[in-house]
C-alpha cells in the first residue's frame, strides 16, 4: 500500500492524556464518538469498527497501541466504490500534554491528493465532536456546586468549599467585583456575607458545557424573596478545576 498523501489536523482538550486515551480503549466510549454500533478491540491487530448514520461502514485493524500516547489503525469502506478499499488508508493518532491538558494530532495517508481534500471536512467534524465527548467526560459538575455553596450563608468555611474546586490563580468577575486569586475571591465572599448575611445564591437548571466552557444560571436569594437571577460562565482546566468565571446579571 502506498500512502504519499496525508491529511493533518490538530485539536488541544482540556482533559489529561490518560482520559483522552481511553476513547481509544473502551469501545463504549469509542462508539460516543464515533456513533452507536462502532467498537474497537484495543490490541494490535484488533478490530476496528466505525458505523456512520447512514448505516455505511468503516473498517481497519489496530497497528499500533502506545498507553496514553499512540493509536494507529488502517482505515477503508466496507461499500464497494468508495474513495478508500479497506485496508486502503492508515490513520494516526498521537497525544502529547500542553499546560491546558492535551494535544490531539492526527494524521491521515492516503494514496492521493483528491482522497486527501475529500475527507478534510469530515475530519473537521469528527475531531470536533471527539473534543466535545471528551471534555465533557472529564468535567466534574460537583466544582460547580461547591462554588455555589461557597457563596451561601449556610457553608461555614468558603475556603473549605473552594479548595478543590477552583486553581489558585481563579480570576472571578461581575458588576461588584473583580478578583484574580482564590485568596481574594474568599475575602471577596466574606465580604458580601458580612453586608448580606443571610444571603443565599442557588443554581437553577442543567449545566451546559462545551468545551471547557460551562454556563450555569443562578438566583440569588434571601428567605424566599427572589433578589436577582443571572448567568455564570465558568473556565475549568484539564483537571476540572475553575481557573476564571463572569457573572452576568
Amino acid at each position: 500500500m502506498t500512502l504519499e498523501h496525508s491529511l493533518d489536523r490538530t485539536v488541544d482538550i482540556r482533559a489529561r492524556r490518560a482520559t483522552v486515551f481511553r476513547f481509544f480503549t473502551d469501545p463504549v466510549r469509542w462508539a460516543r464518538w464515533w456513533g452507536d454500533g462502532s467498537t474497537i478491540d484495543p490490541r494490535v491487530g484488533g478490530a476496528v469498527l466505525i458505523r456512520y448514520p447512514d448505516g455505511s461502514t468503516a473498517s481497519g485493524h489496530v497497528r499500533e497501541l502506545v498507553a496514553d500516547r499512540t493509536l494507529a489503525f488502517t482505515y477503508g469502506y466496507d461499500t464497494p466504490g468508495k474513495p478508500i478499499a479497506p485496508g486502503g488508508s492508515l490513520v494516526t493518532i498521537t497525544l502529547a500534554d500542553t499546560p491546558a491538558g492535551t494535544r490531539v494530532e492526527l494524521r491521515h495517508d492516503v494514496g492521493d491528493a483528491a482522497t486527501r481534500d475529500l475527507h478534510a471536512p469530515g475530519w473537521r467534524h469528527q475531531l470536533a465532536v471527539f473534543e466535545h465527548v471528551v471534555a465533557r467526560d472529564a468535567f466534574d459538575p460537583a466544582v460547580i456546586d461547591a462554588w455555589f455553596a461557597a457563596w451561601s450563608s449556610s457553608t461555614a468555611d468558603p475556603r473549605a468549599a473552594l479548595a478543590a474546586a477552583v486553581t489558585a490563580a481563579v480570576a472571578f468577575r461581575d458588576a461588584h467585583g473583580s478578583t484574580t486569586t482564590r485568596d481574594e475571591l474568599v475575602e471577596h465572599i466574606a465580604a458580601t456575607r458580612r453586608f448580606a448575611p443571610t444571603l443565599r445564591l442557588e443554581r437553577r437548571g442543567e449545566l451546559r458545557h462545551a468545551h471547557g466552557t460551562v454556563l450555569a444560571d443562578w438566583a440569588m436569594l434571601r428567605g424566599d424573596q427572589q433578589l436577582a437571577t443571572g448567568t455564570n460562565v465558568f473556565r475549568v482546566d484539564a483537571d476540572s478545576r475553575v481557573y476564571e468565571c463572569l457573572s452576568i446579571s
